[in-house]
């Protein structure tokens, strides 16, 4: 490749190379669903088309810089303390940018890079510790007897729940939640899960990368300046309560907030109480009613029980006067299996509509 574009040490499994030709004759053996990517990572105008996940609408592909790829992969090496040599596993799609940036890390920094079937239960190779890798949450509840094959976890893609970071708290892997998307080149904010990567108190507060500034719009969502990584302020659709030193907590998003009887409802905060109390996948959402406009309803994936029922309504008599009546969902519905995107995330409208 080009100079500057890959670094002499960076080896793919088990392969390392002399030439741009040795990677691209690769890359066609190996990984043919590369090739455009590789063509354009190879251009002139240094422009990539990276397909978004379609977790909050319909998935599309956008141009992103070389240039800022390449700025991203060495803010995250330096983070992290990781240098050339380091070896590392790539678990996720590479048809989405959490994949490809793992792959450009690796390109760029010189790491020794293995790729691994991206399945909801990992299998990581024996006898082998990884410095560095990247999950989605399903990923790491699926395969925790895996992680201490791994010395430090990136999670992205979607919230940890309270029982996952409960099971990881004692872990020696350092595992650190993040924040980002396709627009800014995967994260540009990190949180620690558990005591090694430093988590304090229960809270998940959100610490931007160094050479990012954060400020809210008039919707209280998240503004996002990084010049090094995107030629644009990137404004985002998350509503979050900003915190000193270009910090957040991040409280849900604006798509997602229900007009119910002229009340702005945020779901995830409404969805954060019954953490403890429903072990599957779940969600709240509105849905039309003639007196409402619309109504709170609480959607648990799975079959139902008397049991949960049971318990949820016990749960509800019990709520103090400091949550309002209107924050309580006015129905349950169970739903088999939820229907989820290409990268594991819950789509809640697409899910809605099993009802």
């Amino acid at each position: 490749m080009k100079a500057n574009f890959w670094h002499k040490d960076f080896v793919w499994d088990g392969t390392s190379f002399s030439s741009d030709q040795d990677i691209i004759v690769f890359v066609e053996k190996n990984y043919p669903e590369l090739n455009v990517f590789f063509k354009e990572w190879l251009s002139d105008s240094g422009k990539i088309l990276i397909k978004t996940s379609g977790s909050t609408g319909v998935p599309k592909k956008i141009a992103l810089s070389r240039e800022h790829m390449i700025n991203s992969a060495r803010a995250t090496a330096k983070f992290f303390n990781l240098e050339a040599g380091s070896k590392v596993l790539l678990c996720l799609p590479l048809g989405f940018i959490a994949g490809r940036m793992m792959l450009v890390r690796s390109m760029v920094m010189g790491w020794q890079l293995d790729v691994i079937e991206s399945s909801s239960k990992l299998m990581i190779p024996k006898n082998i510790t990884y410095d560095f890798s990247a999950m989605v949450p399903l990923q790491l509840y699926n395969s925790l007897d895996e992680l201490k094959k791994i010395k430090t976890l990136i999670v992205g893609g979607g919230e940890v729940s309270e029982a996952i970071v409960n099971q990881i708290d004692s872990l020696k892997t350092k595992i650190y939640a993040t924040y980002g998307m396709t627009e800014t080149i995967t994260h540009i904010a990190l949180s620690p899960l558990n005591k090694a990567a430093g988590r304090k108190g229960s809270e998940t507060v959100f610490e931007a990368l160094p050479g990012i500034s954060l400020s809210a719009d008039n919707r209280q969502c998240l503004v996002i300046d990084a010049p090094h990584i995107s030629s644009d302020i990137v404004v985002t659709n998350d509503i979050v309560a900003l915190e000193p030193e270009d910090s957040f907590k991040w409280l849900g998003r604006n798509d997602n907030v229900i007009n119910s009887g002229g009340i702005k409802l945020i779901p995830e905060l409404i969805e954060s109480r019954y953490k403890k109390l429903i072990e599957h996948d779940y969600f709240v959402v509105g849905i039309p009613d003639h007196r409402l406009g619309e109504k709170l309803v609480l959607l648990i994936e799975g079959k139902e029980t008397a049991l949960m029922l049971g318990k949820i309504d016990e749960f509800h008599k019990n709520l103090n006067d400091a949550i309002p009546k209107y924050e309580i969902p006015k129905e349950i519905f169970f739903i088999n299996t939820f229907i989820r995107t290409q990268t594991g995330k819950i789509n809640r409208s697409q899910s809605l509509q099993l009802l």
